[in-house]
Parts: structure tokens; sequence; C-alpha cells
């Protein structure tokens, strides 16, 4: 049973991350699949201190409390799960291994990311080089248009491309 089939989501399933999470956790607990669950488990336990909102206590001091379920947008949850696959892959570097399950089940949440080769064809159509100092001052424009689906990285190498 691969973890591609049964567990994952996007933005065309037309319904919220979270509600696909929350459902995903219970067809895992159904299923006695202790990977899945776990997943799931370590990425909903990461809510209540990851997913906040500011607040002002009545003395005046800032703070932040755990935003309710109807709070949650998506791409809170996909920068959450960022965090969780950067510190997996991590993990998985210094045990010298390329992938875990847990990581795949992670990334099955995530948006996919944009080619190297969608990037540039995008930047080349709508971004002027000439009206930048430098080359890596368009990353802003083109990081907006892609949203949490680039790789700055990936954004950062495209640019030294066509600026070279």
């Amino acid at each position: 049973m691969s973890a591609e089939s049964d567990y994952g989501w996007n933005a065309a399933m037309g319904m919220t991350l979270l509600a696909k999470l929350k459902s995903d956790l219970k067809n895992a607990m159904l299923k006695k699949d202790a990977v899945a669950k776990g997943a799931l488990r370590i990425i909903i336990s990461e809510f209540p201190t990851k997913i906040t909102t500011p607040i002002t206590l009545e003395s005046g001091k800032k703070s932040t409390r755990a935003k309710r379920d109807d709070e949650i947008t998506d791409d809170d949850i996909i920068s959450l799960i960022m965090g969780l696959c950067k510190s997996e892959r991590q993990t998985l570097e210094y045990k010298k291994e390329t992938s875990s399950e847990y990581l795949e089940i992670l990334e099955a949440y995530l948006p996919k990311m944009a080619t190297e080769e969608e990037i540039a064809a995008w930047a080349k159509e709508n971004i002027d080089l000439s009206q930048f100092k430098s080359a890596m001052q368009a990353m802003g424009p083109i990081m907006k248009h892609f949203g949490k689906a680039a790789d700055g990285n990936v954004v950062k190498k495209v640019l030294a491309d066509l600026a070279g």
C-alpha cells in the first residue's frame, strides 16, 4: 500500500486541507496504519503552537492564541508541513538516508512544486530584468506569483541563469 494513493491533498479536491487531514487520520486509525496515523497526529498536534493569531490581553500585553478550526487557512497548514518536511530531510541527511514513509506522507499534503522550467517560462514572460538593479530583486514578484509552490532556491537559480 503506497502513501500516495490513500493520503494527500490538493486544492482541486474541493475540501479544506484541515478537513482532509482529519478525515485521513480517521481512515488511518480504522485501517490501523501506524505510520500514517503517527504522521497525521504530528501535523495536527503542531497547530496550537505553530498556527496562532496575535491578540492583545486586557493588561495591554501582546500575546498569541491558537487559531480556531474555522480560522485556519490551507496556507497556514502548508507552511507548517513544509517546516516538518525540512526538519525530516535534515534528520534523514544526518542518518544518510534519502526518504522515509513519514516524509512521503507529509509531502502528499503539499501543493505540487513549480518546476525550474515553469518558473523560468513565467519569469521570461512577465519579468523585465532591466527594471531591477540586480536580477535577485525580481525574486519578490516571482515568489508572489507562485506562492508556496515555488522553492526560493530554485527561483534564485532561474534568476541567475536569466541574468547570466
